[in-house]
């Protein structure tokens, strides 16, 4: 039969489709046949043309992959060292590959048990005198990791040793590849301990593919995912060598004469070593280096008669294959912004600035961008230090780069004004005056041809308006009347989808402010909602995902009577169009509509929440890539076998597939799913949003619960919280992603916040949940480099200050759902943590972090707060003499609340608290702070009112109301006026006049809340009642406008 079988794979290589059309049913045939698994070995054992050992070796790794288990056992036992055999004697690469394939099938079948035989050919051969069957032995080794690296544990100690001599074999180029491919396979299956095997080994990692970049340059660059997986899996296993690793990479990545992709890949392994690893980086001293090497790479000019791809004049001339193409300068760009977003702001500077101020006054347009995207990428990791200290300098510049000569260096400036608009707020805005009028003129003057450079204009536009509030009001008449005239007039569709976009972003900052503009909005958006062709799919899109935009800053009462017909809409147009972005953009309006409908969406529900389900758990998008053998495959022979045995326990990997991508467009569909379905049920880049929407369905399960009392929802809820707490806890420590670890300890806060108690069951679960929070305090997790940690230097990077924050937040919120006799021994052990963010040398956002958390934290523990006061007190003290005026308003506010619940422990430090009040209130001019000072003297009068010289004091406290901007503190402070009034009326009728005024400010606004403003209607009617004429002189002397406010309160309206 094999001659036969030789005959028929000869003629499917046949350049005739009659040849290939009759060999391929002769095939079909053929492989029912019994003797086709003997037919194949004689086939590679015996032709001579390698071609067909190559088919037939893949065809016999088809065969046996699905049935070796029911193949009779001797022959089984006779095809495993036929096996052996061939690959051994076989003298061309590619059948020996399809041969190591093969071997591996029959591996993963066997288990190394049922096969010893093959790890004993494996170190024979890489141990042979013959280099070519050392390659052999490394090959089938790495094929066979490839498949399944598990099964070859007890032998690491063996691989290991091997590795270590074949990668000095420095001049067999293959041998030192499959080594490092071996290697990149069996990283991940070490575990403890074990990991210190491989520590030597990335020396000669090192020296194995900077001899590798010699020979085979793409062998090279593939051959550097080694470095990835170790730093994925045992970073502590680099940390060692980080120095040699990253000076290695950078030789890489400055050498122009080697490709685009070598160079981009050190530049990323650079970027993830920094990301896992800044403090090490700062501690060795690395940074200087790694700057002084990517700073040319970022100068770069692009060859000569070419553009940078972001830089072409239409976006549409670039190809999709280049719109994706990654060179170094992007990469390099990549490697500031990582240092932005993980190291201190301070230690950053200081080695950037002259790097980075020459480039800016080059007469290089590209050195020039070079410094224009070094500013864009900082704004993020380094906000606060920006807004503090740079942000005028720096916004200057910018805005003076957006008039250059060089559209290089304009596009540049825009996409910097975008992300300053994006990560400054809000002190960027109060430059509205100077950066809008300038956009604006740049935008009434881009040819509407030149998208690549209307994109970056618009970019910034939307950044920055989308923030303004209600600073936007100047200037929504001339914004939308330039957008709704794009929208509505523009021939260019790239023109309208980018003003579509904007009216979103306008949408977001003005909010109520657009309803003026509703009905011509809507009429527009409508024409491109209907419109059916596939020509204006983009504009379309976006037209619907400003729609949902528009729900959400509108709300009910501009969309509630169209909320059927979104619903409707959404629905129709998925039914309609098989398309992942819509999809997207409707799940994004079903959650706003979610909003506005409420319980009256219910009868939508089930058609959403399936379309969603299904967008999570379809596989669409997902694009296989195979290597060469797929080619011989004109057909799958197996798939309509019935007998075909597949082990279950076996991911049944295909060794023709090398990897896997997923389109942009299906992974934002899924994140969008999770997304809105979170949001639908509080209201009826995906880990983030997975923990995320969790959370969301944990809340509207309480929802529920609160709603509809019942024994099965409690049930549901609390096993619900079993399921998600112990993973948020887990995900908190263990996720290596700073940005996930953020989510996740937002959402549990939110669970506190909402859920409370159910959150905290029983004292193993407070235990867990304070430890973890500790554990982030003390930069202990996995996301925040725990062993660069340099006791000498406390600097840090301002996100891993928003980390602490996310964490910190968690106490009070702990406290009040524990309460705080039951917290009280776990306070005490935070304590010290927060005292230490409250010493001199310690910046603003620590010391503001830590009197915030301390104080908050002390409005839920109540009474038990006595017990901290001689800790306590001099902190918040010492706090509310600091020159930031965060810290002295969160220092004020804790002094209120110790006063508040320290009891006598607190008495007989009023004098010294009221002096200090007196003389903060005399000189503050910081509103929140004075705010602050009102709210703690209130509480003081409320918890001890006879230590307190009420004659003197409450008329100072008058003077300073009403209040400015932390309205929150308004409950207490007019608790405080009932409360002396209730005791004393004549003592606060003698301040009518103030209490008016006060009255009128805040009565039918939302300063105050319908409780409060009950208490002062009560106030004043009982003034009314006694004293009827100190009160009508005082309302006559009131302009007309405040007192009209009164008649309402008394009766008279």
């Amino acid at each position: 039969m094999s001659n036969i079988l030789e005959s028929i794979l000869t003629n499917l290589l046949q350049p005739d489709n009659a040849f290939i059309q009759q060999a391929t049913a002769q095939l079909k045939e053929a492989v029912k046949d019994p003797l086709i698994i003997p037919a194949l070995c004689d086939v590679i054992r015996s032709a001579q043309d390698s071609q067909i050992r190559q088919f037939a070796a893949v065809l016999l790794r088809r065969r046996l992959s699905k049935r070796w288990k029911v193949m009779p056992v001797e022959q089984q036992e006779s095809v495993k060292p036929l096996l052996l055999e061939a690959i051994q004697r076989e003298p061309e690469h590619k059948v020996r590959h399809a041969l190591a394939q093969l071997c591996a099938v029959v591996l993963r079948n066997e288990k190394m048990e049922r096969w010893p035989q093959f790890i004993q050919f494996v170190l024979q051969a890489s141990h042979s005198n013959i280099p070519e069957q050392r390659q052999v032995g490394l090959l089938a080794l790495r094929c066979a990791l490839d498949l399944n690296a598990e099964i070859f544990h007890p032998y690491f100690p063996d691989l290991i040793k091997l590795f270590k001599q074949t990668l000095c074999d420095l001049q067999n180029g293959l041998l030192l590849f499959y080594t490092v491919q071996s290697l990149t396979s069996i990283v991940p299956e070490f575990v403890g301990n074990e990991t210190n095997q491989l520590r030597p080994l990335v020396p000669k990692l090192v020296t194995a593919i900077k001899q590798l970049i010699q020979i085979n340059e793409i062998q090279a660059c593939e051959a550097m995912e080694v470095f990835d997986e170790l730093m994925e899996s045992e970073v502590s296993v680099i940390v060692h060598y980080l120095a040699e690793v990253i000076h290695f990479c950078l030789e890489i990545a400055v050498n122009k004469s080697l490709s685009d992709d070598l160079r981009v890949k050190a530049l990323y392994c650079i970027r993830f070593l920094i990301k896992l690893k800044s403090k090490s980086i700062l501690k060795q001293k690395l940074l200087p280096q790694i700057l002084n090497a990517v700073f040319p790479i970022m100068c770069a000019e692009p060859p000569p008669g070419q553009l940078d791809p972001e830089d072409q004049e239409d976006e549409d001339e670039l190809l999709e294959d280049q719109a994706e193409v990654q060179i170094p300068k992007h990469y390099a760009v990549q490697v500031i912004d990582i240092l932005a977003l993980h190291l201190p702001p301070e230690k950053l500077f200081s080695q950037l600035t002259p790097l980075m101020e020459p480039c800016l006054l080059s007469k290089n347009p590209y050195e020039r961008k070079a410094g224009l995207m070094c500013l864009a990428v900082l704004s993020e990791g380094c906000a606060d230090h920006i807004r503090n200290k740079h942000l005028q300098s720096m916004l200057q510049l910018v805005c003076q780069a957006i008039s250059d000569n060089s559209h290089v260096v304009r596009n540049a400036a825009l996409y910097a004004l975008g992300q300053f608009s994006e990560h400054l707020q809000p002190d960027i805005s109060s430059y509205a005056d100077s950066v809008l009028p300038l956009l604006l003129e740049y935008l009434s003057r881009v040819d509407p041809s030149h998208t690549s450079h209307l994109t970056k204009a618009y970019f910034a536009l939307e950044n920055f308006v989308e923030n303004l509030g209600s600073k936007i009001e100047p200037y929504l008449p001339t914004l939308m009347e330039r957008i709704l005239g794009c929208m509505s007039s523009s021939s260019s569709p790239k023109l309208k989808e980018l003003s579509i976009s904007a009216l979103g972003a306008i949408a977001s900052g003005a909010e109520e402010l657009l309803r003026p503009y509703f009905s011509p909005v809507m009429e527009v958006l409508k024409v491109h909602l209907m419109h059916t062709g596939e020509d204006g799919r983009p504009v379309q899109l976006q037209c619907l995902e400003t729609l949902a935009v528009l729900v959400y800053s509108l709300g009910k009462e501009s969309f509630l009577p169209l909320a059927e017909d979104c619903c409707l809409l959404g629905l129709n147009l998925c039914d309609r169009i098989d398309d992942p972005s819509m999809r997207s953009c409707a799940y994004h309006l079903f959650g706003a509509i979610s909003e506005v409908m409420e319980d009256n969406i219910s009868h939508h529900l089930e058609k959403m929440t399936t379309m969603m389900l299904l967008s999570l758990k379809s596989r669409e998008g997902i694009v296989l890539h195979y290597n060469e053998n797929h080619s011989f495959m004109l057909f799958d022979d197996e798939a309509d076998d019935e007998d075909a045995v597949i082990q279950e326990d076996e991911d049944d990997e295909d060794p023709d597939v090398e990897g896997f991508s997923v389109e942009n467009a299906y992974v934002d569909e899924k994140e969008e799913a999770c997304s809105s379905l979170g949001v639908i049920a509080l209201n009826a880049s995906v880990r983030k949003a997975a923990y995320e929407a969790l959370g969301k369905f944990a809340r509207s399960m309480n929802l529920v619960c609160q709603k509809n009392p019942s024994e099965p929802n409690t049930a549901a809820l609390l096993l619900l919280l079993d399921l998600l707490i112990p993973a948020y806890l887990h995900g908190a420590v263990h996720d290596k992603e700073r940005e996930v670890v953020m989510t996740i300890l937002d959402s549990l806060n939110n669970l506190l916040k909402d859920v409370k108690a159910p959150c905290v069951r029983g004292p193993e679960q407070l235990d867990k949940m304070c430890a973890v929070i500790k554990a982030v305090l003390q930069s202990k997790t996995a996301c925040q480099d725990p062993e660069g940690e340099d006791e000498d230097d406390k600097q840090q990077a301002e996100l891993d200050a928003m980390l602490l924050e996310y964490a910190g937040d968690g106490i009070p919120l702990i406290t009040a759902a524990v309460g705080g006799a039951t917290f009280a021994p776990y306070f005490a052990g935070f304590l010290p943590l927060l005292l230490s963010k409250m010493k001199s040398s310690c910046s603003p956002a620590e010391k503001s972090f830590g009197g915030g958390i301390m104080a908050e934290s002390l409005v839920s523990l109540g009474e038990a707060v006595v017990q901290f006061v001689p800790q306590l007190l001099p902190a918040l003290i010492s706090g509310t003499q600091d020159k930031d005026d965060e810290v002295r308003s969160n220092c004020v506010f804790g002094l209120g609340v110790l006063a508040e619940h320290g009891g006598a422990a607190m008495h007989k430090h009023y004098p010294k608290l009221l002096s200090i009040l007196s003389s903060i209130i005399s000189c503050e001019k910081n509103g929140r702070a004075l705010d602050n000072v009102c709210g703690a003297v209130s509480r003081m009068v409320l918890s001890h009112p006879e230590g307190v010289p009420l004659e003197q004091v409450f008329p100072v406290l008058l003077r300073s109301l009403p209040l400015r901007e932390d309205f929150e503190e308004n409950p207490t402070v007019f608790k405080c006026i009932s409360f002396l009034y209730e005791k004393d009326p004549s003592q606060v009728v003698k301040h009518i006049n103030d209490i008016a005024r006060i009255f009128g400010h805040v009565l039918g606004t939302k300063e105050i809340q319908p409780d409060t403003e009950e208490a002062l209607v009560h106030i004043l009617r009982n003034m009314a009642q006694h004293f009827p004429q100190e009160l009508q002189n005082t309302l006559a002397s009131l302009p007309a406008e405040v007192s009209s406010k009164f008649r309402p309160a008394l009766g008279l309206a």
